[in-house]
């Protein structure tokens, strides 16, 4: 039986930025294919190029060259309207710093995606999507209100609302403390298991990393290992 299309290919990917000492190359021809379902972690050092790789998939760093395709979806055939309404139909994203709006209630900030797609039903779903991660009692609570882990369950209730294709998260517990992190990464994980969802995980964590089907090294610009693995499960406790 013949495998099922990637959800996401990279091509030759290269992202280049100019900077006061000259031209930057961030990444220098990425090629990487993910399974729909896959689990992803990204690991290398700091400035390797990770963020920039993730920024990429989901249509928010315009590449130099090389080609991105998500969800048969060749994101260079995109304007930036177009970027932002495939975000909203198919990518959920994960940031270290939550990126919540600090005006708006935590039932505001996970409901902001379904009002922007025109679902009239914004607010249950939003409400239903607060009680999957524990938060069904922190609805009208605003972000400065909570703690950090709250927020960050906030954010992965938002990410998850619009049941995407594809979710990117970047260094989710890196603003938490073990304890914490643990307890958002097992709930994140198990939202993607719910859901179906196919994860790309960028962390520092080689714990966490362990997590995933697939660890992918990145070293300067380059992926210097793709290792197919058993994921290592959750222990309770």
């Amino acid at each position: 039986m013949p495998s099922p299309a990637p959800l996401v290919a990279l091509s030759a990917l290269e992202v280049k930025l100019e900077s006061d000492a000259g031209i930057v190359n961030i990444l220098r021809g990425i090629d990487l294919a993910i399974a729909p379902g896959e689990t992803i972690g990204v690991v290398g050092p700091s400035g390797s190029g990770k963020s920039t790789l993730l920024m990429a998939m989901a249509g928010l760093e315009r590449p130099t060259a090389g080609r991105i395709e998500v969800a048969g979806v060749d994101l260079a055939t995109l304007d930036e309207d177009g970027l932002a309404r495939f975000r909203r139909d198919h990518v959920g994203i994960v940031f270290q710093s939550f990126h919540l709006i600090p005006t708006m209630s935590a039932l505001e900030n996970v409901a902001v995606p379904l009002e922007l797609a025109g679902r009239a039903d914004a607010f249950a779903r939003a409400s239903q999507g607060l009680a999957a991660v524990g938060l069904g009692h922190r609805l009208a609570h605003y972000p400065g209100q909570l703690s950090g882990g709250e927020q960050q369950r906030v954010a992965l209730a938002r990410a998850f609302v619009n049941a995407p294709r594809l979710l990117l998260a970047d260094e989710p517990t890196g603003n938490l403390d073990g304890a914490t992190g643990r307890q958002v990464i097992d709930l994140l994980f198990d939202l993607r298991a719910r859901h179906g969802t196919t994860l790309l995980l960028i962390t520092h964590d080689p714990a966490l990393a362990a997590r995933a089907d697939r660890i992918v090294r990145i070293g300067d610009g380059r992926i210097v290992a793709d290792e197919r693995r058993t994921p290592v499960r959750a222990v309770a406790g």
